[in-house]
Formats: C-alpha cells, structure tokens, sequence
C-alpha cells in the first residue's frame, strides 16, 4: 500500500458521494491506495454510502466513525493513525480531486522522507461572485490546506499531526503547516496535483457565523506568533476597531447627551462601516438581495468579530487583539 487518502466529513452524504466518485476513479493502481472515511461522531447516513458500494470492484474503501463529535483535525488524525500507506493525502468531503491526483502526489513525493507536498486548488466562481464566494476563492491562494495537501507517515509522526484544539474546519491546517516548517520538513508546491474545490450554497448572512471560527486564530497566534504575523495576518482588524470606537463614541454621545460627541462618533462610525460595505460590494455581486446582504452583515460583523478574537485571547490566555 503505497498511499492512503484521508477524508473527514460529518453527515454531508451528498458531498461526500462526489469526492467518492473522483476518488474511486482515480487513475492509479487500485491495489496501491486506500480510501479512509472517517466520521466525525456517529452517522448513519453516511455509513449508508459504503453499504451500497460493497462487492464493486474498487481500492481498498473503508469508513470509520468516531465515538463523539471532536472536529475535522481529530478526525484525520484518526484517519491518519489507522492508515496502511506510507504517504497520507488528504482532501475534504466539499472536494473533487483530479484522476490524475494521487498519481502526480506520489511522482512527486518519496515515502522514505521526511517531506509534505500541497497540491493546486481550483475554486470555480461566477464572474461576479458573491461576497461568500469570493471569500472560498481565497482557497486557491493559500499555501497549505487540507483540501489538497500529502504528508509521508514520517513526516505527520515527527511533527505531531493535527491539534485537535482546532476543533472547528478553521486553522488546523495552518497549524500542520507551522509544525511541519519548526521541524524543518520541507513542503513541497505540486501545482500538477490538482483538486477543484466547488462553492457550497451558503444561507443569508453566513458571513457573521463565519466569525466564529476567529476565536481559533488566537490559539494559532498563541503558538506561532512570529509565523501567524508573517503568513496570517500582519496585523490587528484596524477597520473593525475604528468602527466600534466610533459607535462607542456615538453611544456614549447620546447617554450624556454631548452632541459634539454623538456627532464625531456618527461621523466615524457610519464613514467606516460604509468604506467596509463598500470594500466588499466592489467586486462582488450587485444583486438587491447581496447589496442588502453586505449592508447588513457589515454593520454586524465588526462587532461579532472582535468579541470572538477577544474570546480567544481570554480561552487560550494570550494578547491577541
């Protein structure tokens, strides 16, 4: 067994049944590679899958479930721990990867090394897309992501695999990524190892629950300041901050009823959260539905934001604003 394939998922058997498809096909020795599914908590929808797909001609399938719900790093670790092949690929359950996918990651990577490869993602989007859509695209511009990344056995035992801190779909890559460039394991860029990464349908205003996951940057920042600053972000949410000041300022306008006050707060406040709707809108959709959408969640999100970041810093014990 040369490579195994790791694919966490949680009751999306629909995804998941595409990302089989391209797996299963794939154009490589059926008797070399391994697809491991591994559940994160119990799920029998899901399961359901292998049990129609049992008695087919296909490499080595098999489908894993976890005891609890723990998150996506726990749940390729588990994959990972219980894989046969020497090299580990891993995608995610949204994604399609090429027929020539696992060929290209095992060209390009030797098993007896210490060595991780991160492969191309292709994020199709209208030429117009919505600010969620533009946001998926992003994906394509990453260094390392679990949508489309191989790591020998070695490589994933030396530096620890996942942190299964990262409990949600959020920085747990990047986390592997850090760990790998401390243990000085070289990532290699594979741009012939392709996975398209198609956008899911989203619900209105999906962009304020997305900044849950912010509480999870401070526990990257936590353990690779240097790294996060440089490949993260360089900096602290500026615009969010001058907005809440001057919200805060209007706020505090009004309660003592200073209008110099309530008007300088206004001013910054209404000033700043337009140049944030309008920094989103610009190459987005120009839809009533998503203008409205962007309006909304704009004013929303600087406020939702921060309280994650700084409930991050509180939970994981770090100056992280």
């Amino acid at each position: 067994m040369i490579i195994s394939v790791v694919v966490p998922t949680y009751r999306r058997p629909q995804l998941l049944t595409k990302c089989l498809e391209a797996l299963l096909m794939q154009k490589f020795d059926k008797s070399q590679y391994e697809v491991i599914v591994v559940s994160d908590g119990p799920d029998a929808e899901t399961k359901k899958i292998f049990d129609d797909l049992t008695g087919h001609d296909y490499p080595s399938l098999r489908f894993i479930a976890m005891p609890q719900k723990k998150g996506p790093a726990a749940a390729r670790n588990y994959g990972w721990l219980n894989a046969k092949g020497h090299i580990i690929a891993f995608t995610d359950d949204d994604c399609v990867p090429d027929a020539y996918w696992l060929k290209e990651i095992v060209a390009h990577c030797d098993s007896n090394e210490n060595v991780a490869l991160t492969g191309k993602v292709i994020v199709p989007v209208s030429k117009r897309p919505t600010d969620y859509e533009l946001n998926t695209a992003n994906l394509q511009k990453s260094d390392f992501i679990t949508a489309n990344c191989a790591c020998t056995k070695k490589a994933l035992l030396k530096a620890g695999g996942f942190d299964e801190q990262f409990s949600m779909a959020w920085r747990e890559d990047s986390d592997l990524e850090f760990k790998l460039i401390n243990n000085n394991i070289p990532i290699k860029r594979t741009e012939s190892a392709l996975v398209t990464h198609p956008v899911r349908k989203s619900t209105w205003g999906v962009s304020v629950k997305e900044q849950k996951k912010t509480m999870f940057d401070a526990l990257l920042y936590k353990k690779y300041p240097q790294l996060y600053r440089q490949k993260i972000n360089p900096r602290s949410p500026v615009l969010y901050y001058l907005i809440i000041t001057g919200f805060l300022l209007m706020l505090s306008g009004l309660i003592t009823g200073l209008p110099i006050l309530t008007l300088t707060g206004s001013i910054v406040w209404i000033s700043f959260t337009l140049f944030f709707i309008t920094k989103r809108l610009y190459t987005t959709k120009l839809t009533i539905n998503h203008i409205a959408e962007m309006v909304v969640t704009s004013i929303i999100i600087p406020f939702v934001s921060v309280f994650w970041q700084w409930y991050g810093a509180v939970k994981y014990r770090v100056l992280f604003i």
